[in-house]
């Protein structure tokens, strides 16, 4: 019998919080919930202070998913925040001094994925190719930048709020050997961010130069879909290496991720190539191999531009699985033929220098 994220979630909602009396899943102290075959994890995160007297809780949580059919293993961490040294707001504070693109302190390569429509994979495209490099022995970081739909905490099984020293500079997250940053580990689950486009800018400049990514080899950048504020700021004020273009096949994708090459291409940013996602689907019963979408799209497109078609992924739900549970299908499942479709796309990006 399969383990379901609700299951464990009931089972979860009948241990109390010691400290408000609602249930722990309520009251917001269970993150990084993943599941991976017979086996759950997660996290429940407490201020310092209050850490013993959640032991018991976190003893009765383990009991009660333990006790779920099914089960083989579970790992339940208890962890704590600090509330003393917040990290700083991501709003600009004075207007940015006008420049040039400019490197980023200790990053060699920058390269940004984009799209031109919101739905065709591009975050799940963004944490598999940082986890491959870092597979690959590259020193990755990821910078999530979708800031309005950030994804990639739930995606790299990343919780809790980033450090701050100083008040000034941010300390990343750290998942699978890739080093991250996103807005939504600033938020609570399901807060919105209700900005416009100078807070928006003023927000990625400080992700950008404000966090301590240290040294990397690459930094990918997960930009939100569209040719907005955020996109034209990256390719204004960083140094890019050049962006990769997500898109699948049919036409009503393509004409958008036209738009997106063609503002890259008017801010002078190269393009790296293309990728088709969801390029085709194989029945887990039957296995016969079908075009959802429609197939070739992006290759011609390719084609016409004069660009590299990177890859063409596959459509396969153990790839949506697994960006779910909180380990990309790289980690997870390396074997899978979709992982190893990001494998090649990470090794050909380090073979043409790029990463």
């Amino acid at each position: 019998m399969a383990i379901t994220r609700d299951a464990v979630v009931e089972a979860l909602r009948d241990v109390a919080d010691p400290v408000d009396g609602q249930d722990i899943v309520t009251s917001g102290i269970v993150r990084a919930l993943t599941i991976e075959g017979d086996a759950v994890r997660f996290v429940m995160e407490v201020a310092p202070d209050r850490a013993p007297a959640y032991e018991p809780v976190r003893a009765q949580a383990e009991a009660r998913v333990r006790a779920l059919p099914g089960i083989g293993k579970v790992s339940v961490l208890l962890t704590a925040h600090s509330e003393k040294a917040p990290p700083p707001e991501l709003k600009p504070r004075r207007a940015t001094p006008p420049g040039g693109p400019a490197r980023i302190p200790g990053v060699k390569h920058l390269i940004a994925v984009a799209s031109g429509k919101g739905g065709v994979g591009k975050s799940t495209v963004s944490a598999n190719l940082a986890c491959a490099l870092a597979l690959e022995g590259r020193r990755t970081g990821l910078l999530d930048a979708d800031v309005y739909g950030p994804s990639q905490p739930r995606m790299l099984g990343v919780s809790g709020r980033p450090a701050s020293p100083d008040g000034k500079t941010i300390l990343p997250m750290r998942n699978f050997g890739v080093t991250m940053m996103s807005m939504g580990l600033m938020l609570d689950e399901g807060q919105a961010v209700v900005w416009r486009g100078p807070m928006l800018m003023g927000a990625l400049q400080q992700m950008l130069l404000q966090v301590q990514w240290g040294d990397l080899d690459v930094l990918i950048v997960d930009l939100p879909p569209g040719t907005g504020d955020v996109s034209m700021t990256l390719a204004q004020k960083a140094h890019l290496d050049g962006a990769i273009i997500v898109s699948t096949p049919q036409d009503v994708a393509l004409i958008d991720a036209r738009k997106g090459i063609d503002m890259f291409g008017k801010l002078k940013t190269p393009i790296l190539g293309m990728i088709e996602n969801m390029s085709t689907h194989v029945c887990s019963n039957c296995g016969h191999e079908e075009h959802i979408f429609g197939h070739g799209g992006v290759a011609a497109e390719a084609e016409r531009l004069g660009v590299p078609l990177l890859a063409e992924i596959p459509l396969h739900l153990d790839v949506r699985r697994a960006s779910d549970g909180g380990a990309p299908i790289v980690v997870s499942q390396p074997d899978h033929p979709a992982a190893q479709v990001f494998r090649q796309l990470a090794r050909r990006l380090v073979a043409d220098g790029v990463a």
